[in-house]
């Protein structure tokens, strides 16, 4: 466990044998999960650290109507809800599912704290990745913020085009994206297949070329 947890964004830094040793002061416990298990629903109360040690979850959101909106896929040795721990509103955004065979590790809110104090490179870590969760949710909001699947493609393509050119590896699968958006995988496949035959962008998998991006632009406003 110490060898996969120095591959954790929480541990990094810290070797094995510095892991074995704090761990041998704080109270923690490996629990294992079925796949399609459901380890914690939405407005369920934070009170643990939780730390995936084999296996993957998923967070997932019903709305009123019945749709699933996945959130996110969470691989081994990622946390889970970290930034949730601490806070008024301390709980659990999502139901979290096991996509396969799950460990998980469990460390109580006290035992956290106290390797706050054992630690400052956890402590550093810890905040470091509470950060990026928040900026995470804040580029998901901003995207659905856009009424159109279009306009949501648009602002992604351009977001990606200041790094990469106009040629583009979209990185994300049309599922995958399909999720982040928010949409079904054929409105999707739609608006792409509209985005071509309007000449706005050429698309060959996950590769996109822009051909007009003046067109693009004019698709978010």
């Amino acid at each position: 466990m110490y060898n996969t947890l120095t591959n954790s964004p929480l541990f990094k830094g810290i070797a094995p044998e510095e892991i074995e040793n704090i761990f041998s002061l704080i109270n923690y416990k490996i629990k294992k999960y079925d796949n399609e298990q459901l380890i914690a629903s939405r407005e369920e109360p934070v009170n643990h650290l939780l730390i995936l040690i084999k296996g993957s979850v998923r967070g997932e959101m019903l709305d009123f109507s019945g749709k699933v909106l996945k959130v996110e896929d969470i691989h081994a040795p990622k946390p889970i809800v970290g930034a949730f721990l601490f806070g008024a509103q301390n709980k659990f955004p999502v139901d979290v599912i096991t996509c396969e065979e799950t460990s998980l590790l469990i460390i109580p809110k006290e035992s956290v704290i106290k390797l706050f104090q054992l630690n400052p490179q956890f402590l550093q870590n810890f905040l470091n990745a509470i950060s990026s969760r928040a900026q995470f949710l804040s580029r998901r909001i901003w995207f659905l913020s856009f009424k159109t699947i279009k306009g949501k493609l648009a602002q992604y393509i351009l977001n990606l085009e200041k790094t990469q050119g106009e040629n583009i590896n979209m990185k994300l699968t049309q599922k995958e994206l399909a999720e982040f958006f928010g949409v079904t995988r054929p409105s999707l496949a739609r608006a792409l297949g509209d985005m071509e035959k309007n000449g706005i962008i050429e698309a060959n998998r996950k590769q996109i070329t822009i051909l007009d991006k003046n067109k693009l632009i004019t698709l978010i406003e």
